[in-house]
């Protein structure tokens, strides 16, 4: 090796150590999103749809397409895609918190709100619970657009909250609820709230001070369908809610009124010649993914798709003013296509045998409880209504003694039932009966689940209209909110 070219070997080495401590004394997240562009130069998008699916990612897309195409065909090999699924614009987003790869939907609500990662529990402030992070939607309102909240489950939820409050854990409910009516929102619809008059039920009805505030509550089903924009600023939801203050699953709903419904009545409502910016969230898929019931979970994303294809009507009439973007907030369940038992099979059509969601089910076998008791409690008592509401039919041994012992364990006062890390692997916390009559028929159509929690997978991130582009990599959750705030023409704030 001659003195030249010794000289540009060690040049080399010297500049690729530089280059090292270089990068490596950037930050983590400069590091992790070096190549991620979040601006946008064009015309600013003047309607701006933000649908989250909580507890939402490829598993549940893919078992919900795959269930449609059961539905439309008898091909056992026709997949039916969802309306965004057809978006031209795709990416992937990372969803960790700041102090777990594994999310829950505070943090990753206040990430995809505000841009700024916090812990777990946490909602729109730091992790030192001292910093204020401007939301989008707070920053829109300020700029001059109507702004509306739509969810499955109670407006005081973590993920709506994410956009309106600024709380040091998503548990102080009544706090959120003060923050939902001093935010000045336009339109909040779909839940109600879990403690509108405080932890002890001694404060003043949120409500109450949502009319001072000057907003319109409207409980009734016909009344809600008859809002108009000239009712100004309004809170709807129905009275005759499901449990925790959410909608009805999808597959309990029946003739009640839909996410879509109220996302449809929302853009009634907030349409101005200012723009909007209108937050949806499918927030029962997380439910039941949580439960680890299959058919619950596709009939909510089905839901969750038919409130999309309301934005797309109207994206349609204002294409070149409008973006709608789809993702979710993190994935529940561990779900997959896929089951040891079933090995390369999968048969889809089985779960549309089923007629109600775990949490109905519930009900039943409480009320068995109550009237036949432990000592009496028979499992061919329940053979008919299995196969009447889930289609099942034919048990091997083992599933016969599966069920057994979980009807068992269920014939037990919750209050008494043991609960130790055996039990939680079988039932998660939840109905032992009901969550082994849902992991068989799962199994049988072959779909797995891992957890009765959330997991740490990447999500999609799905776009159409203006800006759209923007979405396509992959990038962290936070980028998600830079992207929206970038198109829709607000500032992130450090």
């Amino acid at each position: 090796m001659n003195k030249k070219t010794k000289w540009l070997s060690g040049s080399l080495v010297i500049v690729v150590m530089f280059m090292a401590l270089v990068i490596s004394a950037l930050p983590r997240q400069s590091t992790v999103n070096a190549g991620v562009d979040n601006g946008y130069y064009g015309k600013k998008a003047k309607y701006v749809f933000f649908f989250i699916g909580d507890g939402m990612a490829m598993p549940q897309i893919t078992s919900t397409e795959i269930f449609k195409g059961t539905l439309t065909s008898d091909n056992p090999m026709n997949q039916e895609k969802l309306s965004f699924t057809s978006f031209p614009n795709l990416g992937m987003q990372t969803t960790h918190s700041s102090n777990s790869f594994i999310t829950d939907s505070a943090a990753a609500g206040t990430a995809l709100a505000t841009g700024h990662k916090t812990d777990n529990d946490v909602v729109g402030v730091d992790p030192s619970k001292k910093i204020k992070f401007k939301t989008m939607a707070e920053m829109a309102k300020e700029k001059g657009l109507k702004i509306g909240i739509v969810s499955s489950v109670s407006l005081d939820h973590a993920t709506p909250a994410a956009f309106y409050a600024h709380e040091g854990s998503r548990n102080d409910l009544y706090e959120i609820g003060i923050d939902m009516v001093n935010s000045g929102f336009d339109y909040f619809a779909g839940g109600s709230l879990l403690q509108p008059t405080g932890k002890k039920k001694d404060q003043t009805n949120i409500l109450d001070i949502a009319k001072e505030k000057g907003y319109k509550i409207v409980n009734e089903p016909d009344a809600i369908m008859n809002l108009t924009e000239k009712d100004g600023k309004v809170i709807a939801f129905r009275n005759d809610l499901a449990a925790e203050s959410a909608m009805q699953y999808d597959i309990d709903r029946q003739d009640k009124t839909s996410l879509a419904d109220y996302t449809k009545k929302g853009i009634e409502i907030l349409d101005n010649p200012n723009g909007f910016f209108m937050m949806v969230e499918g927030g029962k898929i997380d439910w039941a993914c949580h439960a680890n019931d299959a058919a619950t979970t596709v009939r909510d994303v089905m839901s969750f798709d038919n409130a999309i294809m309301e934005a797309l009507k109207f994206y349609a009439l204002h294409p070149n003013e409008t973006l709608i973007v789809v993702t979710g907030d993190h994935e529940t369940g561990g779900m997959t296509v896929g089951f040891a038992g079933t090995k390369y099979t999968t048969a889809f059509s089985m779960i549309g045998n089923q007629k109600l969601s775990f949490e109905e089910f519930d009900k039943s076998i409480k009320n068995y409880r109550e009237t036949v008791g432990a000592n009496d409690a028979n499992l061919e008592d329940w053979l008919p209504v299995l196969a009447q509401n889930f289609g099942l039919t034919e048990f091997s041994d083992f599933e016969k003694n599966r069920l057994q012992e979980s009807l068992s364990a269920s014939m037990m006062d919750p209050k008494k039932r043991i609960k130790d890390e055996h039990s939680y692997l079988l039932y998660g916390g939840y109905e032992p009966f009901s969550i082994t009559v849902t992991h068989i028929l799962n199994q049988k159509a072959g779909i797995g689940w891992t957890t009765y929690a959330h997991t740490g997978v990447a999500l999609p991130v799905y776009a159409q209209g203006v800006g759209g582009e923007l979405f396509g990599g992959y990038y962290d959750n936070t980028d998600v909110a830079k992207k929206v705030m970038s198109i829709m023409g607000v500032e992130f704030q450090q």
